[in-house]
């Protein structure tokens, strides 16, 4: 698992537009990553609206807003259009950057198991380094958390 202080592992995935994004390209901006598991459902659509709504904040703080699931790009701008999302979304459908991050894990839900996505963010430095890191996310109040740290790391 990562931790705190750790390099935060490289990734190179498509956005809403088929446009390959890489954290290496990010250098010098915070980077707010979060991971969902899937476009269009309920906590989901909250937090991705609530980021949206919080990303003027953050773009004032030098910080660019990441949301990544195993959701294709088609279904990511779908997802966009239809809440009017502004944040980037990227797409892991071979699910290797939920693994390098952890947050792809064995998860129970009605005493069935399955392998899902946990929420998770992850808040990395303008120099690449993780500054913070919040697993299995309760998604309200989160995106005012998230901000709330930016802003003291920032000092």
């Amino acid at each position: 698992m990562l931790e705190v202080g750790n390099k935060a592992p490289e990734f190179c995935l498509p956005n809403q537009d088929e446009v390959e994004i890489c954290l290496r390209d990010l250098e010098g901006k915070w980077v707010v990553l979060y991971f969902y598991p899937k476009d269009n459902t309920p906590g989901c659509t909250t937090e991705a609206c609530d980021f949206t709504e919080a990303l003027p904040s953050f773009e004032g703080l030098n910080a660019v807003v990441l949301g990544i699931s195993p959701d294709s790009p088609k279904k990511h701008r779908n997802f966009i259009e239809k809440k009017d999302l502004q944040i980037t979304l990227l797409a892991d459908e071979e699910k290797e950057v939920l693994q390098k991050y952890g947050v792809w894990q064995l998860k129970k839900m009605y005493g069935r198991e399955y392998m899902g996505v946990v929420r998770s963010t992850f808040l990395i430095s303008p120099e690449g380094k993780i500054e913070a890191i919040w697993e299995k996310v309760r998604v309200k109040g989160h995106v005012q958390e998230v901000k709330e740290t930016l802003e003291k790391l920032k000092g």
